[in-house]
C-alpha cells in the first residue's frame, strides 16, 4: 500500500495569490461565458424589434431603461475583453509572450484595452 505524504493543504481561498496571467485567463473564460449568454438575450430583442414597428418600439422601450442599458454596457464590456484576451492568446500560440515577464505585460495590455474600450462601450450605451 502506498503511504500517503502529509503535506500542508490550503483551502482558504481568499489567501492565494493568483499571478495576473492566471487571472487574466481565468477573466477570459469568464467572458466567454458571459458572452454566449449574451447572443441569446440580444437575438431575443433583435427578434422582438425586427418582428414589426410596433415591436421595434417596444424593444427600443426595453433597452430605454437605466438597468438594461447597464447590462448591455457589461455585455460589451465582457465582449471587448474576450476579443483582447483572444488577442492575446492567439499571440501567445504564435510563441510571444510566453515568458514570465512579457506573459505579464501581455494581460496587463490586454486589461488597458479592456478599459478603453468599456469607456468608448459606456459612451455608445448611454
Amino acid at each position: 500500500m502506498k503511504e500517503r505524504k502529509l503535506r500542508p493543504v490550503n483551502l482558504d481561498l481568499q489567501t492565494i495569490s493568483f499571478p495576473i496571467t492566471a487571472i487574466a485567463s481565468i477573466l477570459h473564460r469568464v467572458s466567454g461565458v458571459i458572452t454566449f449568454v449574451s447572443i441569446g438575450i440580444l437575438l431575443w430583442l433583435l427578434s422582438i424589434s425586427l418582428s414589426s414597428p410596433l415591436g421595434f418600439s417596444q424593444a427600443v422601450d426595453i433597452v430605454d431603461g437605466f438597468f438594461v442599458k447597464f447590462i448591455l454596457w457589461g455585455i460589451l464590456t465582457a465582449l471587448a475583453y474576450h476579443i483582447a484576451g483572444g488577442i492575446r492568446h492567439l499571440l501567445m500560440d504564435l510563441g510571444h509572450f510566453e515568458e514570465l515577464e512579457s506573459g505579464a505585460m501581455s494581460a496587463k495590455v490586454a486589461f488597458a484595452a479592456t478599459a478603453v474600450l468599456s469607456l468608448m462601450a459606456g459612451v455608445l450605451v448611454w
